[in-house]
């Protein structure tokens, strides 16, 4: 079993590798026309997409930041800069309750930042899934679903139309698990299931509108879990 700060170690690093993973998939061409860029600041991994709308915060963010390694004013300053300059109105930087240095506070409301709202990861025990009663039925899906799951996600998550071909590549990866809840032929909902160093991250869970109320989410999760 492990310690509660080790699997907090674990959660974070597999929320960055699952955000790295993402951009990985993104082919030259998607890079490009939306506007793509990640760098490392730090123990902090920085994601940009700069031809997305101000509401793709779950792309345009910092994590980790101060996590691993302290935390310098000049990161700080840089990353602000730099989303600034490649044209992104709104972004977020991560502060884990573990990162450092304390003053890490100061210097991001000096750059001009805001505090805003928590970003929350959750855990759980590898036990038996929860039995789940709906009239959707739920499968994992390959590439031929992947422009369906990335509209359903696209909407939910507020990353706009221009996003669409990117999040579809998911769909083609080792490391990514889709699944996705149909009504009949017709897509319901989505979740994504992201493996890495002996951990999972599920992400992306989404119903289009019409389905709600009508346990896509839960029998999603189930089926990932």
């Amino acid at each position: 079993m492990s310690t509660k700060s080790s699997r907090t170690r674990e959660a974070e690093r597999i929320e960055r590798a699952a955000l790295e993973s993402l951009h990985d998939a993104a082919t030259p061409a998607l890079r490009e026309t939306l506007g793509l860029q990640t760098l490392a600041q730090g123990s902090g991994f920085v994601s940009m997409a700069a031809a997305l709308p101000a509401s793709a915060i779950v792309v345009n963010r910092t994590i980790g930041l101060g996590y691993e390694t302290p935390a310098t004013r000049e990161a700080v300053q840089r990353i602000v800069d730099g989303y600034r300059e490649a044209g992104v109105t709104r972004f977020f930087i991560h502060r884990h309750p573990d990162a450092g240095p304390p003053e890490m506070v100061d210097w991001l409301l000096e750059a001009g930042l805001e505090k805003a709202r928590g970003w929350q990861k959750f855990e759980r025990d590898p036990e038996p899934a929860p039995m789940v009663s709906t009239d959707l039925s739920v499968r994992r899906i390959g590439p031929a679903h992947g422009g369906e799951f990335a509209r359903i996600v696209c909407d939910a998550f507020d990353l706009g139309d221009a996003a669409v071909p990117w999040i579809a590549e998911l769909a083609g990866r080792d490391d990514w698990h889709l699944f996705m809840s149909f009504d009949g032929d017709e897509p319901a909902g989505t979740g994504a299931l992201f493996f890495h160093d002996n951990c999972a991250w599920t992400d992306f869970g989404a119903t289009a509108p019409k389905f709600r109320q009508r346990g896509s989410q839960a029998a999603v999760l189930a089926a990932r879990l």
